[in-house]
C-alpha cells in the first residue's frame, strides 16, 4: 500500500512539476514550410500571458525570422483585463518587424464596453491593422494578396451564457459580413477554426485560426477539449486541408494546457 501511495506521490510531484514548466517557462517556435518564399509570423491566443516577459520572447522569435507579415488571429488579451500597456509594447514593437494584421477573438468581443472601446484606441495607437470583417489589398514579393478579417456573432461562441445551442455560421452569413471573396490570393484571419468549410466555400485560399489552445490536453497528437467544452475539436492544432483552402491552426500561448506548449508559428509559403 505504501509503495503504491508513494508511486502516487511522485507521478503527482512529476506531473505538477511538467505543467509548471509548460506553462510558466516555455515557448515554442512552430515551422510549417508550405513551399514558396513569403513568410508569415502567428500569433494567437494570447489571453492572460500577454505580460512582460513572454511578450519579449514573442518579439526576439520574431525579430530572429524577420517576416514578410505578422498574423494575430484574436484574444490577444482576455475579457477581464483592466489595462492594455503591455499589448499596446507588443504590438508597437512587432510593427517595427513587419506589417501586422489582426482579427478580434471571443475574448476582445466580450470585453466591457468600455474596455473595448480602450482597446480599440489602444490598437489604432499603433501600426497594427485591426480587420473587423474587413479586406485589405497588398503586394509583398511580387504577390497580389488579399487580406481579410472575418468577425462573427458572439453567439457563435456563447449564447445567452451557455455553451448549449450555439449559433452557425455559413456561407450566406460569411458573405453578408464581407461580401464575394477576392480574386486574388485570399489569406483569412478567423479566430474560430470550428467554421473552416464556410471559409473554404467563400474562397479563401488560407485560413489562420486559433481559439482551441490545442485542445488544451493533447493526447497522441490529437487535442481533448474545446472552449465550447467539446470533445476532440476537428481542428485543434495544426495545418489542414479543407477543400480547396489550408487552414492553418495555432494551439496559441495562453489558457492552462499539458503535453501542448505554447506556440508562435512560422510559415514559408507560395
Amino acid at each position: 500500500m505504501k509503495k503504491i501511495i508513494h508511486t502516487v506521490l511522485l507521478s503527482a510531484g512529476i506531473l505538477s512539476v511538467c505543467v509548471m514548466t509548460e506553462n510558466k517557462f516555455m515557448l515554442r517556435k512552430r515551422c510549417e514550410n508550405l513551399g514558396g518564399e513569403l513568410k508569415i509570423f502567428h500569433i494567437s491566443d494570447n489571453h492572460k500571458r500577454n505580460n512582460h516577459v513572454f511578450n519579449k520572447k514573442i518579439v526576439k522569435l520574431a525579430a530572429e525570422e524577420m517576416p514578410d507579415l505578422i498574423f494575430v488571429t484574436g484574444d490577444l488579451v482576455s475579457r477581464y483585463e483592466t489595462e492594455f500597456t503591455e499589448t499596446e509594447k507588443l504590438l508597437s514593437r512587432l510593427g517595427e518587424i513587419a506589417p501586422v494584421y489582426m482579427c478580434m477573438g471571443n475574448h476582445e468581443q466580450s470585453l466591457p464596453q468600455h474596455k473595448q472601446r480602450e482597446f480599440l484606441d489602444m490598437v489604432n495607437g499603433t501600426a497594427a491593422r485591426l480587420l473587423r470583417n474587413e479586406s485589405e489589398n497588398i503586394n509583398v514579393r511580387g504577390k497580389k494578396l488579399c487580406i481579410c478579417g472575418v468577425e462573427q456573432d458572439y453567439s457563435t461562441y456563447k449564447n445567452d451564457d451557455s455553451y448549449k445551442a450555439l449559433d452557425e455560421f455559413t456561407l450566406k452569413q460569411m458573405k453578408a459580413l464581407m461580401g464575394e471573396c477576392s480574386d486574388r490570393e485570399t489569406l483569412l484571419l478567423a479566430h474560430n477554426p470550428l467554421f473552416a468549410e464556410t471559409y473554404a466555400e467563400w474562397g479563401a485560399d488560407f485560413t489562420f485560426s486559433g481559439h482551441v489552445h490545442g485542445g488544451v490536453v493533447r493526447i497522441f497528437g490529437k487535442g481533448l477539449l474545446s472552449p465550447e467544452r467539446r470533445f476532440f475539436p476537428k481542428y485543434s492544432k495544426g495545418v489542414y486541408s479543407v477543400k480547396n483552402m489550408k487552414l492553418l491552426v495555432s494551439a496559441g500561448i495562453g489558457k492552462l494546457r499539458l503535453f501542448n506548449p505554447p506556440e508562435v508559428v512560422v510559415y514559408n509559403m507560395s
